[in-house]
């Protein structure tokens, strides 16, 4: 049978942690490899006492024997998940997700990766977006590539379409498995090297989703806001054309716009048109079969496990 493991870099409350780490071992992860951004007693205790769990606290001591600590979170992320590939093998597969991301496969994830041809080291998994403010139970789906995409964009969300990559707000190329074993192997947040040069992701697992919970409602996707603008899934270094932009105008640019001539009120509007649960939202999706609804269980899922 083949084993898989997923390994984050988490900086969040310990019910979020384990709410991640228990929905995956639901799922049949065989190792969680879970390195901790700042020390969390709490976190750590649960984590290490599953015997499925490796966990590691990256504090002061961790970082100095790797050569201090990088300032950007996806430099620790990288550098993180590089050490649980190298680490002594325990499993055949090692995807690399964020604790907002969660697989949703129509059957077991060991089958589809275990189908995967043995000449190919790194399978992708496409992205879907949870819908904000409703019952934590509809996600948008992966635009598909090709001809009539921006067109796709622009009918789904009329006013911001355009500027979305593959209708979502956050990333839409998605994670990888990287095939265990392999030499000279590093990670980064959605591809893999292997010395130095970046392994192509031949295969998609078109059976798995990654459900990326990356705006559950208005209030907490605004106080994100700032932080992503600056650092994150939103921060101008991000080319828009090599991030699969539709329009000239990154994320940055448009909610920099938005804020000097319409404040948070011109923000609002965004989400409500790109990321609110709707019923015409809905309808839109479902109309190109591009609305799923699945209830993660995610509590059910901690009372088992922890």
């Amino acid at each position: 049978m083949t084993t898989w493991g997923l390994v984050s870099t988490i900086l969040a409350p310990t019910p979020e942690v384990l709410r991640f780490a228990a929905y995956h071992l639901e799922q049949g992860a065989h190792r969680l490899y879970i390195y901790l951004d700042a020390p969390n007693p709490e976190t750590y205790a649960a984590l290490k006492a599953h015997p499925k769990i490796r966990v590691q606290t990256c504090d002061a001591a961790w970082w100095e024997k790797r050569g201090g600590r990088p300032d950007q979170h996806q430099v620790r992320q990288s550098k993180n998940a590089s050490h649980a590939y190298r680490r002594k093998r325990e499993v055949d597969w090692l995807g690399h997700i964020d604790v907002d991301e969660f697989l949703v496969s129509d059957g077991p994830v060991s089958d589809a990766l275990g189908a995967v041809p043995a000449d190919i080291k790194t399978a992708r998994v496409r992205p879907m977006e949870l819908l904000a403010d409703g019952d934590g139970t509809a996600y948008k789906k992966f635009l598909p590539q090709g001809p009539g995409r921006a067109e796709l964009a622009q009918s789904l969300f009329p006013t911001f379409g355009q500027y979305l990559r593959a209708g979502f707000l956050s990333h839409a190329s998605g994670k990888v498995f990287v095939r265990t074993g392999l030499q000279g192997v590093s990670l980064r947040i959605h591809k893999a090297f292997e010395n130095g040069a970046e392994i192509p992701a031949a295969t998609e697992l078109t059976h798995i989703d990654l459900a990326h919970r990356h705006s559950q409602s208005w209030n907490s996707w605004l106080e994100r806001y700032r932080y992503r603008l600056q650092h994150g899934a939103y921060r101008a270094q991000l080319d828009p054309k090599r991030q699969g932009q539709l329009d000239t105008m990154s994320l940055h640019a448009l909610f920099t716009y938005l804020e000097q001539t319409q404040g948070q009120a011109g923000l609002r509007a965004f989400h409500n048109e790109v990321a609110a649960d709707t019923p015409e939202l809905r309808e839109r999706l479902n109309a190109h079969g591009l609305l799923k609804i699945v209830a993660l269980e995610l509590d059910k899922a901690v009372k088992k496990h922890f």
